[in-house]
């Protein structure tokens, strides 16, 4: 396992209670210790679509994500297009965060961007500082370096069995883990 940094998974332990991270896998995307962490979970699918959100992007039902349970009136979102986005934020390799919404919005209009490499995020996961440090000291999250495939090629609802499927050994068997040990 990895110390938390800016492109790190974190992949919840089976048995985290916490409805808002249960089987959930989060990409961090800013990490410090003296301001805390802010990240996206990746396989929270909204019903609600882009163009249920902003009138002017009608017709492009792509796809939400609840990035976390933070500030859930902000909408972020995640991409691999650094060469039209020269304000977005590098979070690791091929994976790059935000940039100028309206160009973005533009682009998928005239379908020059592939929606496939672009993800929304309504909201976010946070955390103050040495909070995520405590949680990973307590073993609620299996930390690894990202994947651009399992962000934005994987679907919602697999994304935590992916995730720990790659790892292999231990961590693919507790993808077969009940979610309360004392219901087993």
């Amino acid at each position: 396992m990895i110390c938390p940094t800016n492109g790190t998974l974190l992949i919840a332990e089976p048995f985290l209670k916490d409805p808002s991270f249960s089987r959930s896998v989060v990409l961090i995307c800013k990490y410090t210790k003296e301001n805390g962490t802010f990240g996206f979970s990746l396989d929270k699918l909204l019903v609600t679509t882009l163009d249920e959100f902003i009138s002017d992007m009608e017709g492009f039902s792509l796809p939400v994500y609840k990035g976390g349970p933070v500030q859930t009136d902000t909408l972020h979102y995640l991409h691999q297009y650094p060469e039209y986005f020269e304000d977005a934020i590098e979070v690791t390799e091929n994976i790059y965060w935000g940039g100028d919404f309206e160009k973005l919005k533009q682009m998928i209009r005239d379908r020059i961007i592939d929606p496939e490499k672009i993800k929304f995020f309504l909201g976010y996961s946070g955390w103050s500082e040495g909070q995520l440090e405590k949680e990973i000291e307590e073993k609620t999250w299996i930390t690894v370096s990202a994947d651009p495939g399992l962000i934005f090629e994987t679907k919602a609802n697999t994304v935590w069995n992916a995730a720990l499927t790659k790892l292999g050994g231990k961590y693919k068997m507790m993808i077969h883990y009940p979610t309360d040990p004392q219901l087993n």
